[in-house]
């Protein structure tokens, strides 16, 4: 729904100044809808301006199960996006904070996890943890990759165990759930974040309304899977409006630099 001069909200369907809409990070002024974001631009509304250093750019997916039509699909996301796969990784500061930084693309196959993926983020973690970093991870996906089959859910385990890592070196992982956070990202990295933070109105969960109704055989609470319903259910620390993002995650970076957290590294050796 682009004009050359305005675009739609995609939930109230109020039409919104290209230049405004952009100035308000994308967000509606009438309904607090926040658009989708793809990674660069995710990128800059947080990180410092030129202090991004992007990691791991050369590594992209293959066709590991000659799954029909999966080539094509990577082909198409690649020349949309400009990227090789649904994630960006890299070093950069917030605030003056230094940190590892992972930005999910949702244009990619819908910012699903596959063997790149996880690799992309295992090594941004391990990075981390090597050099005494916090991480924060933007995630907007939909899930594991189908067309990479136990490979993609392999990745689960994968990223869980350097989440693991980056704990035990006493580096805190700061993870923002924004629209949507779903399938085997939620139930691993997703979740694993020392504070998790959601931005306004989020759809958060493993599996689909309907998926879960058949399964437990009940009436689901309306919204159950928003982020202001789980918040309210102690699954998250925080639902932030998006304007406040960067200054809560600068705020949080800083308060690890005045008190770190431990680590087991440093508790076992007392």
């Amino acid at each position: 729904m682009i004009s050359k001069f305005f675009l739609k909200c995609p939930k109230c369907n109020v039409s919104h100044f290209i230049s405004f809409y952009k100035h308000a990070q994308f967000v509606c002024s009438r309904c607090g809808f926040h658009a989708r974001l793809d990674a660069h631009t995710r990128i800059k509304q947080l990180c410092d301006r030129g202090t991004f250093q992007e990691i791991d750019i050369a590594l992209k997916s293959t066709d590991p199960l000659n799954f029909p039509k999966y080539r094509s699909k990577l082909a198409e996301s690649i020349e949309t996006t400009k990227l090789k796969e649904a994630v960006v990784t890299g070093l950069c500061k917030i605030n003056g904070c230094r940190a590892a930084i992972a930005v999910l693309e949702p244009n990619f196959i819908m910012a699903s996890m596959g063997s790149v993926v996880g690799e992309k983020i295992t090594r941004m973690l391990e990075r981390a943890t090597k050099n005494r970093l916090p991480a924060v991870m933007v995630i907007s996906s939909g899930g594991a990759r189908m067309q990479e089959g136990i490979l993609s859910l392999m990745q689960m385990a994968k990223t869980a165990a350097a989440v693991r890592r980056l704990h035990d070196r006493g580096m805190p992982l700061i993870n923002v759930l924004s629209d949507p956070t779903t399938g085997g990202v939620t139930a691993s990295f997703g979740m694993l974040g020392d504070v998790l933070i959601a931005e306004t109105a989020a759809l958060i969960g493993f599996a689909g309304p309907r998926v879960i109704q058949q399964t437990i055989g009940q009436v689901l609470p309306q919204g159950f899977q928003t982020a202001e319903f789980l918040l309210d259910h102690g699954m998250l620390d925080l639902v932030v409006h998006r304007r406040h993002l960067k200054s809560v995650i600068g705020t949080l970076l800083k308060l690890h630099q005045i008190r770190p957290y431990p680590g087991r590294e440093k508790s076992d050796a007392l």
